[in-house]
């Protein structure tokens, strides 16, 4: 009867634990709100692409599913807290113990094994203590600039979030991850002189006629 019990009990945190990373497919990505995107990602959209740049790199040095796994844990704490930007004005001390907190809470709902699995991962990604850590944080802002790129496309408004793309200045060393990067600020040079060339032809097109 204990046994049947305990695992009822299990079974029952696990659902609840579902149910609240479940909300990250409704937490939206903060820096698109306040840059007025329609209809920004979720955090889980975020992660999700993160996971797939984690699986599908060829680096025979990282572990690609520990990357994977990174990838999926890293934001976990934002179904609880909510995705709090720099320009939210909350220090990053702050930040990390309400993650922390939301981190324990989520990871108090699952068997011990499992729990000390994700706890860890989250706490590997936070001190970026391994070599995969480090990679992953790169995909976090290659994701967030190739999401950046992706609006402006969709919008028509080529370099409108600028901003996004200056804030990653620097902070991309992994070959694989600079050669993306190379691959789409090339993309997105190339798309910004044709919008200005067709620009340029709409506006004589428009001056030959009223003259």
């Amino acid at each position: 009867m204990a046994a049947t019990t305990d695992t009822a009990a299990g079974m029952s945190n696990m659902l609840k634990f579902m149910k609240l990373i479940g909300q990250l497919k409704r937490v939206p990505r903060t820096g698109w709100v306040y840059s007025n995107v329609k209809q920004p990602e979720s955090v889980s959209d975020h992660m999700y692409r993160m996971a797939m740049m984690s699986l599908t790199i060829s680096d025979s040095t990282v572990d690609k599913d520990r990357c994977t796994k990174l990838a999926l844990v890293h934001d976990m704490a934002e179904c609880i807290v909510g995705d709090i930007a720099p320009s939210d004005n909350i220090s990053k001390a702050e930040k990390h113990r309400r993650e922390e907190e939301a981190m324990r809470h989520l990871t108090g709902l699952l068997p011990e094994g499992l729990k000390q699995e994700i706890f860890g991962l989250w706490e590997e990604y936070e001190n970026q203590s391994s070599p995969e850590a480090r990679l992953v944080k790169q995909f976090d802002l290659l994701e967030m600039i190739l999401q950046a790129h992706e609006y402006e496309e969709l919008e028509g408004a080529p370099g409108r979030l600028q901003e996004f793309f200056d804030s990653t200045n620097g902070r991309f060393h992994h070959p694989h991850v600079l050669e993306l990067v190379s691959s789409l600020n090339e993309e997105r040079r190339s798309q910004t002189t044709k919008t200005e060339e067709t620009k340029t032809s709409g506006n004589s097109q428009s001056t030959s006629h009223t003259s």
